[in-house]
């Protein structure tokens, strides 16, 4: 009698067989929920870019990482949003101990002691006058040296202030190695570094710079820093470079379109793989959701448990609290 010939849908035919034979799962531990903060505003603020996201006060992200942590996620990031008149050419508000981010961050570390992991984005965009993520030189280019300066201190503001992770963002060559040296150097050596390793130069970010009040002069980009979409094997220099320099985790943005770096990054290394499902990806699910074109909580799911299929370790993602409500469900 010949072998019987294996049926895979015999294994789908209940939920109970679906999860027990699982390949992936999602976890409410997998997940970072992203955090804005605004300096000078009393109330939190909509985002209209990104629908259901909002600008917080420090009291307001406060509560608001209350209840994340009561729906299990163990980890945040905060992206600050300072005053206009605040900014300028070297985004120096950036490394204010009084600033809105580290003073969010103490409030957190109080509130929260080490059951939840803080992170902080590192950058310079939101706080400079020319919306670059360093300063500029006066043919207007990005000054990668003079901003690894900037970024030191930014690292030792955010490290005192009581972060667990600081997340480098700008993809100036040689920003590990300067981070870690600062903060090694200043009795930070606990304070890991998430690296934006592989940051692409995506039309995704769009509402991502709606929402921290960032724009470029006319004609200006990021191309120049940040990665080409066409490349896959520099993604793995740029990784392989930061791990070197000392990064603790590496991150991959953004994350759909980006699957297979993903895959490629995660074969590549030993540490934690990040991937960023960044405004863009978020707001057209919303939009998608909200013309009743999709089921967009079954999207989010979906393309969260892909981009984990894919090879990431954490997944930052602005469906943070609603796929934690479905995963306690």
């Amino acid at each position: 009698m010949p072998f019987p010939v294996t049926r895979p849908r015999r294994l789908r035919r209940t939920p109970a067989l679906r999860r027990l034979v699982a390949e992936h799962r999602l976890a409410v531990d997998d997940l970072v929920a992203p955090i804005f903060v605004r300096d000078g505003i009393s109330e939190a603020q909509p985002i209209a870019a990104l629908p259901g996201v909002v600008q917080h006060t420090v009291t307001s992200a406060v509560e608001e990482v209350a209840g994340l942590a009561a729906l299990g996620i163990c980890a945040v990031m905060l992206f600050g949003v300072p005053e206009s008149s605040r900014k300028d050419a070297e985004g120096s508000a950036a490394w204010d101990p009084d600033g809105v981010v580290p003073v969010t961050l103490q409030r957190l570390r109080d509130r929260f002691g080490g059951n939840m992991v803080l992170m902080a984005d590192l950058c310079l965009d939101e706080y400079t006058d020319h919306g670059h993520c360093g300063v500029v030189d006066a043919r207007g280019a990005v000054d990668n040296d003079a901003t690894l300066e900037r970024y030191a201190l930014v690292a030792r503001t955010l490290a005192a202030a009581g972060t667990d992770v600081v997340a480098p963002s700008g993809m100036m060559d040689g920003q590990v190695r300067a981070i870690r040296s600062a903060l090694d150097g200043h009795g930070f050596a606990d304070v890991a570094i998430l690296a934006y390793a592989a940051k692409y130069a995506s039309a995704l970010y769009g509402p991502f710079r709606d929402a921290v009040d960032v724009a470029l002069a006319e004609g200006q980009d990021r191309r120049g820093y940040q990665m080409d979409p066409a490349n896959l094997h520099e993604a793995l220099v740029e990784v392989a470079l930061d791990v070197a320099e000392g990064a603790d985790m590496v991150m991959v943005k953004p994350a759909l379109t980006y699957l297979d770096v993903i895959r490629a990054v995660r074969e590549s290394v030993a540490v934690p793989v990040a991937a960023f499902q960044v405004s863009g990806e978020y707001a057209m699910v919303r939009a998608g959701a909200d013309r009743g074109w999709i089921d967009g909580d079954a999207v989010a799911m979906e393309q969260t448990l892909a981009i984990k299929r894919a090879g990431a370790d954490v997944v930052i993602t602005y469906f943070a609290a609603e796929i934690a409500r479905a995963l306690g469900a």
